[in-house]
């Protein structure tokens, strides 16, 4: 599928993502993975145009860039049986940025057969620490 491998979805990992790509808003946000595995997954988003009207990256890009990649890596973690549904997202904003591009690097804290944990640190171009959020995700059986 054209749309998986446009934002840096192996082909080996297709199957997640049965029939929605990568899904709406994760492409009309720019969202592109970079590296997908249960433990340890990395994203890239553009700053623009997902600023608040302030001019800086507003705090709602970041906490779904934040759930998108947990959410991927939690569906990795589930595949083939299960998917993940997220129950629960937390985040703190550090620091604005009002250009280039953002990369959120997604650490598991648990990988249950039910639950999943995962720590996203969103970073600037210069490295600099913009949030960190704590996301929960719920593994659901694929219908069959």
């Amino acid at each position: 599928m054209r749309d998986l491998l446009d934002h840096g979805v192996p082909e080996e990992l297709h199957g997640v993502f049965p029939g929605h790509g990568v899904g709406g808003l994760a492409r009309a946000m720019g969202i592109r993975f970079t590296e997908l595995s249960p433990g340890r997954s990395a994203a890239t988003m553009p700053v623009e145009p997902n600023t608040q009207p302030g001019g800086i990256l507003h705090g709602g890009a970041h906490c779904v860039l934040a759930e998108t990649l947990a959410s991927t890596a939690a569906s990795v973690h589930g595949w083939p049986d299960r998917y993940a549904v997220g129950v629960d997202v937390n985040a703190t904003h550090q620091r604005g940025v009002a250009t280039g591009t953002v990369t959120a690097t997604c650490t598991a804290l648990h990988l249950g057969a039910t639950l999943t944990v995962h720590e996203v640190v969103v970073e600037d171009e210069q490295g600099r620490r913009l949030s960190t959020a704590r996301v929960t995700n719920l593994l659901r059986p694929r219908p069959a």
